[in-house]
């Protein structure tokens, strides 16, 4: 029997409902953190809330330490990946980047501002500090708050707190201002996997604006309605402006889309600054791919049960470069307007039909379901796709060979897809599914142009190397690598075969040959 793949439904869909055997394994685990966006499509999508810790199938709930993953079934997805401070925490984010930037240089990692951790840099933030000069502005954070709680900017040394641990940023004084006003964005990035690593990024967003037009003159740097864009801090404002419609341009809240199209009206290449921000996005991903896998190999069964929502905090300079000012692993989905809830309802709706919730049977094999009026079947069927692989011999030589390679090009890479084991073969399988279900996400990991971040990664990852030669192959003419797919699926190849075209070591193609000389 074909996998099928749960199907959330949006406001006033019609809903077929399911027989009631299926029914009963529809339950949602409901948190104290479970935002109402993500509860109303849980309601209507059919699932039950329970608080029972055995019999759920999803749950929305708070990140936890690594080893509380262990608790998780194979039938059950949490939305988050252990190691995830890694980039949520600020101290974490300016560290694992600042190591990136030693490592591949200011060229490819100029996106953050200088920052100092207390008190472990009070030395060199003190010699930055008089080397600056007088006229200098520091943004100073607690490394683990959210909504502006405890940000100030500064500009002598007599104001900095006595309080540690503390951030300190080298202020960003000189941001592009529409109609006066500082603002910053809200991206949404949606990860699926880390191993293979597949990046998402929502096609729209929040524009956050400051309440009161921005001044650069030393005399308001108290005044945090002009120099913070926090949501939570300018709704205080009373000349705080809301914004019900997600397509106009006023307001103290934007939606994306609209800034882009205010943007075009005005000559600017909105088209750039978006690729810019998606080189952020994977380049801080990686940052923090390491801890994320080495804590998932210790703690969690299945590849199937995590997934994670990052809310990316994004600046633009004076002259549209984007800069990156924090990752929230628990971003803000409270819905308190129209606009609100126009684009996180949109979006929560997409990132559950590309999560691909699956309901399980008792002999733990993926039967055919739907939440709504309709399921998506998967390309592969068979109940190897979520447990984590044993990987036969073959397979293992395979992986060995192409990662232990110490100069690598294109025509050795592209040879990856001439022999595609049974485990080759769930992966893309499964890669092509979750791409079919992106709603308005846009993958940027693994993509057309994503081979260059490939040396970003701390150590190569085979699957990696995988998925970026079959885009390279397939990216423009995706129906030929499905159709490929579908007829080793219908075959059984992806469940282990004995076929000669599979196996790597009745592969008589130069490379392998030279492996076993």
């Amino acid at each position: 029997m074909p996998t099928s793949t749960c199907t959330f439904c949006i406001v006033h869909s019609a809903v077929e409902l399911l027989p009631v055997e299926q029914r009963r394994l529809l339950k949602w685990k409901m948190s104290t953190v479970t935002p109402n966006v993500v509860k109303n499509i849980i309601g209507r999508s059919h699932f039950k809330v329970t608080k029972k810790s055995h019999d759920w199938l999803g749950c929305w709930g708070h990140h936890m330490k690594s080893p509380g993953f262990k608790a998780i079934g194979e039938h059950q997805k949490l939305n988050h990946f252990p190691g995830t401070f890694q980039i949520g925490r600020k101290d974490r984010l300016w560290r694992n980047l600042s190591k990136m930037q030693v490592s591949f240089g200011k060229r490819e990692f100029n996106f953050f501002p200088r920052t100092f951790v207390l008190p472990h840099d009070i030395k060199l933030l003190r010699k930055a500090w008089e080397d600056g000069g007088s006229r200098q502005k520091w943004i100073i954070k607690p490394p683990a708050s959210a909504r502006g709680i405890g940000i100030q900017v500064i500009h002598k040394w007599s104001q900095m707190p006595r309080k540690r641990p503390l951030l300190v940023q080298k202020y960003l004084h000189k941001p592009y201002l529409i109609s006066g006003n500082k603002f910053d964005l809200r991206i949404y990035v949606y990860v699926t996997s880390y191993d293979p690593l597949r990046i998402y990024i929502f096609t729209d967003g929040l524009v956050r604006f400051a309440s009161c037009k921005y001044s650069s003159s030393m005399k308001t740097l108290s005044n945090k309605f002009m120099h913070l864009t926090n949501y939570s801090v300018n709704k205080k404002n009373s000349e705080y402006q809301t914004n019900s419609d997600d397509k106009a341009c006023q307001g103290h809240k934007w939606a994306l889309k609209a800034l882009w199209q205010y943007l075009g009206s005005r000559g600017i290449n909105t088209t750039l600054i978006w690729e810019k921000i998606k080189d952020i996005v994977i380049k801080t991903i990686i940052a923090s791919e390491p801890y994320v896998n080495s804590l998932l190999k210790m703690h969690v069964r299945t590849s199937y049960s995590c997934h994670e929502l990052f809310g990316f905090d994004i600046m633009l300079d004076e002259n549209l470069k984007p800069w990156i000012l924090e990752v929230n692993i628990s971003p803000s989905l409270h819905s308190n307007t129209a606009l609100d809830v126009s684009i996180k309802g949109q979006m929560i709706r997409d990132l559950l039909n590309l999560a691909g919730f699956h309901i399980p049977q008792k002999d733990d094999v993926v039967a055919t379901c739907s939440s709504t009026s309709s399921s998506t079947s998967s390309l592969c069927s068979g109940n190897r796709e979520r447990s984590k692989p044993d990987l036969s011999a073959d397979e293992k030589v395979k992986r060995a060979f192409y990662l232990t390679q110490r100069y690598v090009d294109q025509d050795f890479l592209s040879t990856v897809l001439d022999v595609l084991t049974p485990e080759d073969i769930r992966v893309l399988a499964e890669s092509e599914d979750e791409l079919s279900r992106r709603g308005e996400f846009e993958r940027i990991f693994p993509s057309p142009t994503s081979s260059r971040y490939l040396r970003f990664f701390e150590c190569p990852r085979y699957l990696n190397i995988l998925l970026d030669q079959w885009e390279h192959k397939y990216w423009n003419n995706r129906m030929k690598g499905i159709s490929l797919l579908k007829s080793f699926c219908q075959e059984g190849i992806h469940l282990g075969t004995s076929d000669p075209a599979h196996i790597v070591r009745n592969w008589t193609g130069r490379k392998f040959k030279r492996l076993h000389k």
